[in-house]
């Protein structure tokens, strides 16, 4: 309470004294507050309010700093860890090229080459437009004219060039011009333009392949990319302290297919000289090893040039040779007859009437000549590809066993080759192919099912193999530059169909097509080639046949003592007079004389005569 009271009078004093001090005359008042100042100013000098009060701005700063501290070591430690290794470390992923593609000789078909991008920045020029445009007209071939207006349309940043070669581009280097840049870059070329596009196909601007064998085999041509790690001084310089060992070297590993240029460029002549002379839509050539399934040539016509394929039609960059179907005509009736043979349900001797049209329900059957060839065999089936004898051949197998034999064959089911973009085939379902007489009939002479070419391609192969069916395919493997193989594709093995006996019967029916029916155009002297014409009418997406277009082709063998190769061509509607005999057969001849040139082969052992 004394205390209380003493403060309580304390305040009252002051209060009394400034009461005091209003009432003063000024000078009186201003002497009263200096004395009051003194005795504030005594207070500040005391050596223990100093001591005390740095000790409080010294605890504070202290704890301001063991706050930042924590904060800085703590809180927000992670955060400012990556930012210092942000600055401090730098990744990137260095362009390794394609690898290249090659055919099984050699030749390249696909390489990343080093290109350069030309631009000028006119504001830069130290001479006159004028005198740059000329320097540069008669190496980027362009007129001088050309460039000097390009150059005048702003000051800076124009591309003149998109490609240069190495070559050129070290050319323009050594003038030493002021406002020129050179950006280097890769790019994919195709030096064989498109002789093999159908098969190679083509990168994208992102260097993706976007069709053919740089499509399907992306993965074996890409090679291995790491992201490189590096550190950056103080002054921003690149230090290669993490860079690891052998980095820069890549592989001299390249992807080797089983296309042969020669014979393609053969192929594609043939097939290009018929097209235009049947004015046809378009066509395709294969030719096939028929003891490993593998493909020497797989062309299409029209086609494009992968080096400028931005331009091109872009319905021309699937290979319709595996991915638009047809109906093979009388191309099938060998493998028919082989099916017939080989089940038993007929024998080489067998003859059946064909009497030049059969009616199979409400549906008639005619030969595509409307005549009548009595009593023929086998042979004399596929000689005159009699349409009424394949069905009353047919007639004697049951229609569940026949569509066993079609489903054994594989139709209807995809090839599953090294290529993209295959089609799978269409067959009836089985209750219906059974439960319908028209359906077994048709199919016994090449119609009311589809394939593609390359299958038919692979299901004469059997034929010329022994019976056995074996998978297409391009890709050989991975070579290195010695010709060492590094890796190769793992192929299923062959699947027995029929036996060799038929298998040669059939070829030797064959070569009676070739020797004296319809196939006569294919006769190559010296040589036993086996054959089959085939003219079908086009099946119309709305269903029936187009009554004005068909598709011809020939299947043929080479040799029938020595059977190996497979040669097919397919025309898609050529006009006038356009029959298997007198479009297709006339190109597989062509490409059979540079086959046996290409791989020297010799004639044919004459035929001995067995009584």
């Amino acid at each position: 309470m004394l205390r209380l009271g003493a403060g309580y009078l304390g305040r009252m004093n002051d209060r009394m004294q400034n009461s005091k001090l209003k009432t003063m005359p000024l000078s009186e008042a201003k002497g009263q507050h200096s004395k009051l100042n003194t005795q504030q100013s005594k207070l500040f000098q005391r050596p223990g309010f100093r001591l005390l009060l740095i000790w409080v701005i010294m605890m504070a700063g202290s704890f301001g700093l063991l706050f930042n501290l924590y904060r800085l070591q703590v809180v927000i430690s992670p955060s400012l860890e990556e930012k210092a290794r942000q600055q401090q470390m730098i990744y990137m992923r260095p362009f390794i090229p394609r690898r290249p593609i090659v055919d099984r000789n050699g030749n390249v078909l696909a390489v990343d080459r080093r290109v350069y991008t030309l631009y000028v920045h006119p504001k830069l020029f130290k001479l006159s437009k004028s005198n740059i445009a000329t320097q540069l007209a008669p190496i980027l071939n362009q007129s001088s004219t050309d460039l000097e207006t390009l150059f005048n349309k702003r000051n800076t940043g124009i591309q003149v060039s998109g490609a240069l070669t190495e070559d050129t581009a070290n050319k323009i280097a050594q003038l030493s011009l002021d406002g020129i840049e050179l950006i280097p870059k890769y790019s994919r070329l195709y030096p064989q333009q498109g002789l093999a596009a159908d098969v190679v196909g083509y990168v994208n601007i992102d260097h993706q392949g976007q069709a053919g064998i740089e499509y399907s085999q992306e993965k074996l041509l890409e090679r291995e990319i790491r992201t490189l790690r590096m550190s950056r001084a103080g002054n921003g310089t690149l230090m290669p302290d993490h860079i690891p060992e052998g980095f820069l070297h890549s592989d001299d590993l390249r992807l080797q297919l089983t296309l042969d240029s020669r014979l393609q460029r053969a192929a594609r002549s043939a097939l290009k000289q018929k097209i235009k002379e049947f004015n046809a839509k378009r066509g395709t050539v294969i030719v096939m090893d028929a003891l490993d399934g593998s493909l020497l040539v797989l062309v299409s016509e029209p086609t494009y040039n992968p080096n400028q394929y931005s331009t091109s039609d872009i319905s021309l960059f699937k290979n319709w040779a595996l991915a638009d179907l047809y109906e093979p005509g009388s191309t099938f009736k060998p493998l028919n007859v082989a099916i017939a043979l080989e089940s038993g349900a007929v024998r080489p001797d067998s003859l059946f009437n064909d009497t030049g049209s059969i009616q199979i329900g409400r549906w008639p059957i005619a030969n595509y000549d409307k005549k009548a060839h009595g009593m023929i065999n086998p042979t004399q089936i596929l000689q005159y590809s009699s349409n009424v004898g394949m069905v009353r051949m047919m007639q004697q197998m049951k229609p569940e066993v026949y569509y066993g034999w079609l489903e054994r064959l594989g139709l209807g089911q995809k090839l599953e080759t090294d290529l993209p973009f295959e089609t799978a085939g269409q067959l009836k379902n089985q209750r219906k192919f059974t439960s319908s007489p028209i359906e077994p009939a048709t199919t016994a002479f090449g119609q009311g099912f589809s394939l593609t070419p390359l299958q038919l391609a692979q299901l004469h192969a059997t034929l010329a193999n022994g019976g056995k069916l074996v998978m297409p395919y391009m890709v050989q493997g991975l070579f290195d530059s010695q010709g060492q193989l590094y890796w190769q594709p793992r192929l299923s093995a062959p699947r027995p169909i029929f036996s060799p006996e038929t298998s040669q019967n059939v070829l030797e029916m064959m070569e009676t097509v070739v020797s004296q029916g319809t196939g006569k155009t294919a006769q190559i002297s010296g040589y036993r080639v086996a054959g089959k014409t085939g003219t079908a009418q086009k099946a119309s997406p709305t269903g029936g046949y187009f009554t004005n277009a068909k598709v011809t082709s020939f299947v043929g063998i080479l040799s029938v003592d020595s059977p190996r190769y497979v040669v097919i061509a397919v025309v898609d509607e050529p006009k006038g007079n356009a029959f298997g005999s007198t479009v297709a057969a006339p190109i597989v001849k062509s490409v059979m004389e540079a086959l046996i040139a290409i791989e020297q082969i010799p004639p044919s052992q004459p035929k001995v005569a067995t009584e």
